[in-house]
């Protein structure tokens, strides 16, 4: 015979050791009651006591089983693996992506010809094409970023009109990106990026400028870009992202919302095929800041992740440390939280920042 001891359990499950009451599951008050009256009944005896304590046993077996499979959290049946992984290549995407703009609004904000005195590490410019109204950098990657947290190899082009600099409020500039491959030096993962972008200085202004009369500047990218994972996986996206920059250069915070529309869904951020090849959309419903202090890693906001045809979502907090607690003041984040939803099922999880 074995003993339970100090649990605590929902009143609707008996079972009887030593006299004590065990409370586990689905038992109803009458079954509870008639075996407390059979366990009670056949004690007096040794013998019959044997015999209950191995019916008792079966009974237990059988409730375990029974109550094990009624009690079943929703996680322990839902495969949410799609979403998981949805959102760990929104998250190592949108790290990627904005390295290469960080480092192209870099170059744009020095003009043409001081781009060349204030490059970006491991990163070579010719900035003298000019054909007709159009000057086009040609800017090739080779190697870390200055802060040493992604190496950056391939090729990307950026076009603008000769007579509209970047600073003045309005200029858009074309972005082509060549097999351009992202490595985070952290996990080692890779990204290969394909695709163009159209980039538009709203407010005008350059990031230069932040901290002195200019408080806020705000870029608007729109366009289409294909991702290539190291299993070989695709993944192709669409993007209508809005950044606000504000703060001062070297702490410098970016706060980011969607603006796109599409089926029906709007607040759009990014939406696309996933590498699952299901189609999904990604809304931001409370704007998500990224904190240069904490190398540009999402620090708060909300975006929701949907996967239409197969009934599943994902709402992803962001700001979460080791121990699964909002993060507050100056400290960085290492984790976010994931609450997920497929049919009736849900539960909440929560994964490292990639």
């Amino acid at each position: 015979m074995f003993f339970v001891k100090n649990i605590a359990a929902p009143k609707n499950i008996f079972i009887s050791t030593k006299g004590k009451p065990f409370f586990m599951c689905i038992m109803s008050e009458k079954q509870k009651r008639t075996l407390t009256k059979t366990f009670y009944k056949f004690k007096k005896t040794k013998t019959m006591k044997a015999k209950i304590i191995i019916r008792l046993s079966a009974i237990l077996i059988a409730v375990i089983g029974i109550g094990t499979a009624g009690c079943k959290k929703d996680s322990n049946n839902t495969d949410t693996s799609s979403l998981q992984q949805l959102s760990k290549d929104e998250v190592a995407m949108q790290a990627a992506t904005d390295v290469v703009l960080n480092d192209a609004n870099t170059i744009l904000s020095g003009g043409s010809k001081k781009s060349l005195e204030t490059l970006p590490c491991n990163v070579t410019v010719d900035s003298s094409s000019i054909v007709g109204d159009t000057i086009t950098y040609s800017i090739t990657f080779n190697g870390l970023n200055c802060s040493g947290t992604h190496n950056r190899v391939g090729h990307v082009t950026v076009k603008r009109n000769v007579n509209t600099p970047w600073s003045q409020a309005g200029t858009k500039v074309f972005v082509h990106l060549d097999n351009l491959v992202i490595t985070k030096v952290s996990s080692g993962k890779s990204l290969t990026l394909n695709g163009n972008k159209t980039w538009e200085n709203v407010s005008g202004h350059v990031l230069a400028e932040l901290g002195g009369n200019v408080t806020s500047i705000v870029h608007k990218i729109t366009g289409s870009v294909q991702a290539t994972f190291d299993d070989g996986t695709t993944r192709t996206w669409l993007i209508a992202r809005q950044r606000t920059f504000t703060g001062t250069i070297g702490n410098m915070v970016v706060t980011e919302e969607g603006f796109g529309s599409a089926d029906g869904y709007s607040n759009l951020v990014v939406w696309g095929t996933n590498r699952h090849g299901e189609l999904f959309y990604t809304q931001i419903t409370q704007p998500v800041s990224f904190r240069q202090s904490c190398g540009w890693d999402p620090c708060s906001g909300i975006k929701v992740h949907q996967i239409p045809s197969d009934s599943k979502s994902a709402t992803i907090t962001f700001g979460y440390d080791d121990n699964n607690n909002l993060v507050t003041g100056s400290n960085c984040p290492t984790r976010y939280k994931v609450d997920w939803q497929k049919g009736t099922h849900s539960g909440t999880i929560y994964l490292q920042l990639p």
